[in-house]
């Protein structure tokens, strides 16, 4: 008989304290791991329970009881507690000096300092503040949403990994942590924020405009719709080819994102001809064989049918016999949790047995310090998975080819006509600072050689190639596993190592057309639009999650394994409300600025070049105040406006008076108004604005890093803090190419100078891209 595999977190307690989406997905996260999560509610039961399937997707196979006097001796022994501030005073009675290996970690809008930590609030508001909303759509326009809440997920799934880093120090050593999360940081650091760095890099004159969208992305076809993505030149030259427009290679009016918004009036009809008189089945096929990222767009009522997902096993039936996705990562080595009951409100306090705890060890280092990490990642998904790694304390060495270096060394850089304008990538600053950085080769057998030796100190390897590209360069884990039967290998292809769409070349864009993300953002009566990237962080830190729950099995058993975690599967897992609820007759779509939970809701053009405010009327007891703000205390006394459906039927009729009130506004004016009156409003920022953000600068969200080529800059830190770790999270800046060969292939692996200079010369390792 086949002994049971290992589960990671099997043994570990948590309970949850939760309100919202973000600490009940990371409670959920938990919980996929084999953790004993209990949910602790009021009496009326959490008030996500309103929001459907979407409860059960997130509390199945937790236990739940009901707030009240055993909540006390509930915490009395536990790992982790995860709060969004509900029930505080409950939360406020772990005392980390009584329990000292016990985390907290709490997940709000802000974080529980600085000066917007009181605001009112919801995800809408804080993609205005976060410099998401002010980036999408054309210039001039009305700036638009990502729809279906994706920052709640992002939040989730940040107060996630650094829980799990803090436990794993935790049990080893004793001493838990405060985790203070922001989901404002969060989305600053996935959704809107990183263009502040960008700016910052290449200046203002340099700097593209803020406000945008993707040329190519999704067009109609014969009988559908079709998403594209073309990241990098050859993709849109292979695209150009693909429409049957060679002649416009070359173009330096086509050759950037922004030069095409600026001809999207000659550009967007020759695509949408073409496609127009192809099937996407067609489209997709043709697209696929030239290497170009592409997709059908997948809706909610649809997604489930798609070949690839159905061939994978990718959704499974839940106990109220809906189909949900899987957990978006697995292995061999261990198994994770299968959906479970969702409990009814308020159960039996768990009866919990004592158990030894590890004597408090001196003032804690960084939870994942120690742990070595050979990073093989590109672009933006994996790297973000490393970045988060290495912050949390880990040595990361970052292996980059000549031929092909990190593409995001090129997106968004200073002209190439600059000396080292390779190295201004503002993408790649934001996630590799903190990291060494070698160069190898790796289809030359001495550069796989010296691969294998970095590996063979590792404990864990994380790759985001096509699945193909490893066994092209004999690393495949059979070979890494022979190097280092300990080492935790990651693979994060776009679509999974099997299936039909194995081999297709995929980025986040594609990923949110193809999973129902894309479905949800836009117009109501327009295209679908990608959110635009936040794909890749959230698969990148799924990832980091699943390699540290593996390395807690690798501990256990002594031994490696292989881990799988599917960025198109991450982006399923996010989509997952509109999904469920498609399933049960109500198939939600996009509708702008709009969304569930608040009304009116939108954007508002003030004063000034434009300058937009964002406003959301939170629930029924906002809505006098506002209209007392706007001077219309005739609409607070209509019975029809005094309920959010009420608001939602006349949401025309009310953005005409909002939009009345703020047009001869100052931005600044309207936002501090609204927000006297206990409005949850922000004008609306861009992502440059966000270095002198007075909340962010409170937190000390941007850290400075000395860079070698860029000088001195604020990049991205890490969206929490942990009480006992004042210092900053960024160690360094990002590594120029090829900075660590002597440190790592020489001082570590032991090559002298003669040696590196011959590999050197045969182009094995180098500091400067191949023909250039």
């Amino acid at each position: 008989m086949t002994a049971a595999r290992p589960v990671p977190l099997a043994g570990v307690r948590v309970v949850e304290f939760s309100a919202g989406v973000s600490a009940a997905y990371g409670g959920r996260l938990f919980a996929d791991a084999g953790a004993d999560v209990v949910l602790v509610e009021p009496l009326g039961g959490s008030p996500l329970r309103a929001r459907g399937p979407l409860f059960g997707f997130l509390a199945a196979g937790k236990r739940s009881v009901s707030a009240g006097p055993g909540t006390a001796e509930l915490l009395a022994d536990v790992d982790v507690v995860l709060t969004d501030g509900s029930h505080g005073e409950l939360v406020a009675d772990v005392d980390l000096r009584r329990h000292p290996a016990t985390t907290v970690v709490s997940v709000t809008p802000f974080g529980t300092t600085g000066p917007y930590a009181g605001l009112p609030v919801n995800e809408f508001v804080l993609q205005a503040m976060c410099g998401s909303l002010g980036t999408r759509g054309w210039p001039g326009e009305e700036p638009l949403q990502a729809g279906g809440r994706i920052g709640e997920w992002v939040a989730g799934v940040y107060a996630a990994v650094a829980g799990a880093a803090a436990l794993r120090r935790a049990r080893r050593t004793g001493r838990g942590d405060a985790v203070d999360v922001s989901a404002f940081e969060a989305m600053v650091v996935t959704m809107g924020g990183l263009g502040a760095v960008q700016g910052q890099l290449l200046g203002p004159d340099l700097a593209p405009s803020p406000r945008m969208l993707e040329l190519p992305s999704i067009v109609p076809t014969a009988d559908g719709l079709v998403g594209f993505c073309t990241v990098t030149a050859q993709q849109f030259a292979d695209f150009l080819v693909l429409i049957g427009r060679p002649e416009l290679i070359g173009d330096p009016g086509l050759a950037s994102f922004g030069s095409r918004v600026a001809r999207r009036h000659e550009f967007l009809p020759m695509v949408e001809d073409w496609a127009a008189t192809r099937t996407t089945a067609e489209i997709v096929e043709f697209a696929g064989a030239l290497r170009i990222p592409v997709a059908p767009i997948g809706t909610p009522a649809t997604v489930a049918g798609i070949d690839h997902f159905r061939e994978r096993g990718v959704f499974v039936r839940n106990r109220e016999g809906l189909l949900q996705p899987r957990v978006p990562y697995r292995s061999d080595a261990f198994a994770t949790v299968p959906p479970g009951e969702v409990p009814a409100v308020g159960g039996d306090l768990p009866d919990w047995p004592a158990r030894p705890r590890p004597v408090a060890d001196a003032a804690p280092d960084r939870p994942l310090a120690g742990l070595r990490v050979v990073d093989l990642t590109a672009f933006w998904a994996g790297p973000a998975g490393t970045h988060t790694l290495a912050a949390l304390g880990a040595d990361v060495v970052k292996v980059e080819g000549l031929a092909r270096p990190d593409g995001m060394r090129f997106s968004g850089t200073r002209p190439a006509t600059e000396d080292l304008w390779w190295e201004t990538g503002h993408l790649f600053q934001a996630s590799n600072s903190g990291k060494r950085g070698v160069t190898l080769e790796l289809g030359r057998n001495e550069a796989r050689e010296l691969a294998l030796r970095l590996m063979a100190g590792a404990d864990l390897v994380m790759e985001n190639f096509s699945p193909r590209v490893l066994g092209n360069l004999g690393l495949e884990y059979d070979d890494i596993r022979a190097a280092n039967p300990r080492a935790v290998v990651v693979r994060m292809p776009a679509f999974g190592l099997d299936g039909p769409w194995r081999d297709r070349v995929g980025f986040a864009q594609t990923m949110e057309q193809a999973s129902g993300m894309a479905w949800m953002t836009g117009r109501a009566d327009g295209l679908p639009l990608i959110p635009r990237g936040v794909c890749d962080p959230l698969a990148g830190l799924h990832a980091a999650f699943a390699a540290i729950v593996a390395l807690e099995v690798r501990d256990a058993t002594g031994a490696g394994m292989q881990v799988e975690a599917t960025m198109v599967e991450t982006a399923l897992t996010v989509a997952v409300e509109a999904f469920l609820a498609a399933q049960l007759g109500a198939e939600p779509r996009r509708d702008g600025n709009r969304g569930p939970g608040a009304a009116p809701q939108g954007v508002y053009r003030c004063a000034g070049d434009d300058e937009w405010v964002a406003v959301a009327v939170l629930d029924d007891a906002a809505w006098p105040r506002l209209a007392a703000v706007l001077g219309r205390e005739d609409l607070a006394a209509r019975a029809d406006l005094a309920t959010e459906a009420g608001r939602r039927a006349a949401a025309d009729e009310l953005d005409g008076v909002l939009r009345a009130w703020a047009a001869g506004r100052e931005v600044a004016d309207a936002e501090s108004c609204l927000r006297s009156a206990g409005i949850a409003a922000a004008r609306v920022a861009a992502p440059a604005d966000l270095v002198a953000d007075p909340q962010l600068a409170a937190r000390g969200f941007w850290e400075e890093v000395e860079h070698p080529v860029l000088g001195t800059f604020a990049t991205t830190a890490m969206p929490f803090r942990f009480a006992g770790l004042p210092g900053p999270w960024i160690t360094a800046a990002a590594p120029t190419l090829g900075q660590h060969n002597d440190d790592v292939l020489g001082g570590e692996l032991g090559l002298d100078a003669g040696e590196l200079a011959r590999l050197a010369e045969a182009g094995v390792v180098g500091t400067r891209p191949a023909g250039l």
